[in-house]
């Protein structure tokens, strides 16, 4: 008797069940099964903040998803990829890295010491890894113009890569955080910024060059910042009239500002000053998260950054001594900083200032974020849904919907259960290829 009803309710799934040529009829006639691939998934989080779905198909057609129905459709001629033990969720988005390098005592010499074609490569190395780790996008906010080469390079299939939002180089002033510290005067121009300004005007002209240079999004330094080798300390480093100016200019060129802010001050001054975004935060109390509710901004914590650079302080000689001390004065902070974040209701988006931590390592970020009082599912959110629309891509990606793009990850557990299922994931897919666990 149970191998009756067992046959009978697979034949009513055979019988219920969409089959693809509804899906083929739909696309344009010369469309055979053959361009579809189907992913049997055991479990399916396609709109993080809604429950999951079991055993569905993921219907995938030119890079975008078409459908996602209930059961596994079979059709003989199409690809099939059968995860049906897997968790499938949308593609993670980082909206704070570095793709040009990786921090260490020697990376202060790379813009005397290498050359355009080492740091597009190098970029390239990270990007992949990057990739590889679950991140299908991100927003690299400060770094050379080799990263608008790259964004190119992955956007034509060149090589693979996340879908990238770039800054370029960020916008800061002469002897703050952004400048160059640290070298012979000989040297000093050879390293820096062409975005570096002094009064309104002339921080209109950075916006303008940002711009041109190809920005997706203006990134300025309202504070300083730790790894600058200077004692200027950590708080407000431009003037209310040079802030205001910056977003004027770039409102009028169509781009948001994000602004690196750690002091209190200067996170309240970027966000009166109409910035919509603050990276770090990390002084922040209850009255500044009041401010981010009233001015519909997002915050960036990557506490993963003041983490790490406490570790280099206290156990490797990588710092200089202006930035170790400054190391050991932030990074212990932020974790609270996130926590007071969250409990007062600030817009949070996923971000980690990789560059900083090691390529590959930003789904570390997760358990800090759940240490602070978040849920999984809200950490998840934070790296799907609310990064995508920070980032200005929430059309294309950040759920697992009919139209958007194909990017998708999987995992073996379950990270609703165990956030840290997503340190090491299991297959990932972008545009509808497949770049890990085929």
């Amino acid at each position: 008797m149970r191998k009756i009803l067992l046959a009978g309710a697979a034949l009513a799934l055979t019988i219920s069940a969409p089959t693809l040529s509804s899906y083929a009829h739909d696309k344009d006639t010369h469309d055979t099964h053959e361009d579809f691939t189907l992913i049997y998934a055991g479990k399916v989080l396609a709109v993080p903040g809604t429950a999951p779905k079991s055993d569905q198909t993921i219907i995938i057609h030119d890079g975008k998803i078409v459908g996602i129905e209930d059961g596994f459709i079979e059709d003989d001629e199409a690809t099939i990829i059968d995860k049906r033990d897997m968790f499938f969720l949308p593609g993670l988005i980082d909206s704070h890295v570095h793709l040009r390098g990786e921090w260490s005592p020697a990376s202060r010499w790379d813009n005397v010491t290498l050359e355009a074609g080492d740091v597009a490569f190098q970029a390239a190395k990270h990007a992949k890894t990057t990739l590889m780790a679950g991140f299908t996008a991100v927003q690299d906010v400060g770094g050379p113009k080799e990263i608008f080469a790259l964004k190119r390079a992955i956007n034509k299939g060149l090589i693979p890569g996340p879908h990238i939002q770039a800054a370029g180089s960020a916008i800061s002033i002469t002897g703050g955080h952004g400048d160059t510290h640290g070298f012979k005067d000989e040297l000093i121009p050879h390293m820096q910024s062409e975005t570096l300004c002094d009064g309104p005007a002339d921080c209109r002209r950075a916006v303008r060059q940002a711009v041109k240079n190809g920005a997706d999004v203006i990134k300025i330094t309202a504070t300083g910042g730790v790894l600058s080798n200077t004692n200027a300390g950590t708080g407000q480093q431009f003037f209310n009239d040079e802030l205001e100016a910056i977003v004027e200019a770039a409102t009028k060129m169509g781009r948001k500002v994000t602004a690196h802010a750690h002091g209190k001050d200067g996170i309240e001054s970027a966000l009166k000053a109409g910035v919509q975004s603050i990276e770090h935060g990390t002084y922040l109390d209850a009255g500044t998260a009041a401010m981010f509710k009233k001015y519909d901004a997002t915050l960036i914590p990557t506490v993963l950054a003041g983490m790490t650079v406490v570790d280099w302080a206290e156990n490797k000689d990588w710092l200089p001594p202006n930035s170790a001390k400054k190391a050991l004065e932030v990074g212990p902070q932020m974790q609270d900083m996130l926590k007071t974040a969250y409990e007062n209701g600030v817009n949070i988006a996923f971000g980690t200032d990789t560059g900083v931590s090691a390529h590959g390592d930003n789904a570390q970020e997760f358990k800090y974020m759940v240490a602070a009082g978040m849920s999984e599912m809200e950490a998840i959110e934070a790296a799907t849904t609310t990064a995508a629309k920070h980032i200005g891509l929430s059309d294309m990606i950040g759920t697992l919907e009919t139209g958007k793009q194909a990017d998708l990850i999987a995992v073996d557990g379950n990270p609703l259960k165990n956030i840290e299922e997503l340190l090491s994931v299991d297959f990932v897919m972008k545009g509808g290829v497949v770049h890990k666990g085929e």
